[in-house]
């Protein structure tokens, strides 16, 4: 069952005397989504493996999952953590945990906002564990955004998006949709019309994406 959060808003009238009266106000019903691929060597960031090998890439992506639960470790709203294949509970302990389903990226989103939405959530919004830079306060912007937006995302530099977020469900986000190709924001972008931008961010895909980021150091590429 989805809880109700509340807030209370103190207001003053002024006539003879002060009056106080406290307005009890429903706060939107929030989650978290988190895709996560299970951690088996060979099966995690496939592209970056390429370039620098099976063994470091896994490496670097245990070291992105482990930022990703940290990033998302005292939010103040319910999350639901998605394995790629099965669930791990050694991850996010005291998460509600789920597999992915469907026969790519796109079904796999569209189906978890669904769930999500089913189970009576009025504002989603979904990340990835492969963002160096994700934070506890890029995702709160991420909600902010539905206050005035129906759709919010953060704009990956490399063409597609980090983060995906929505007021109601709206599959046209993720049918047909050019997965891993530059042009995947700009595309999806031009079929919707009230959304908002979060700051552009480098997801790691790539051997120029790691040199790019702080893991660079780290792992010294």
């Amino acid at each position: 069952m989805v809880k109700k959060r509340y807030t209370c808003i103190l207001t003053t009238r002024q006539n003879s005397q002060s009056h106080y009266s406290i307005i009890l106000k429903t706060m939107p019903k929030q989650l978290l989504i988190v895709f996560v691929k299970n951690l088996t060597l060979g099966k995690v960031k496939t592209r970056l493996a390429k370039t620098i090998g099976n063994d470091r890439a896994f490496k670097i992506y245990e070291e992105l999952v482990l930022i990703t639960e940290n990033a998302t470790a005292n939010v103040k709203f319910e999350k639901h953590i998605y394995f790629s294949n099965n669930v791990i509970n050694s991850k996010w302990i005291t998460d509600k945990k789920f597999v992915q389903t469907g026969e790519d990226i796109g079904e796999r989103m569209l189906n978890a906002f669904r769930d999500g939405f089913t189970k009576g959530f009025e504002q989603i919004i979904l990340i990835g564990s492969d963002l160096p830079n994700i934070s506890e306060q890029i995702i709160n912007s991420g909600f902010e955004a539905l206050k005035h937006s129906e759709t919010v995302f953060g704009p990956a530099q490399d063409g597609g998006y980090y983060l995906v977020g929505m007021n109601r469900l709206s599959s046209t986000l993720f049918l047909n949709k050019p997965w891993s190709q530059p042009s995947l924001l700009k595309d999806t972008l031009s079929e919707i019309n009230d959304y908002s931008l979060l700051h552009e961010l480098n997801d790691i895909d790539t051997i120029e994406d790691l040199r790019e980021s702080f893991l660079n150091t780290q792992f010294n590429f």
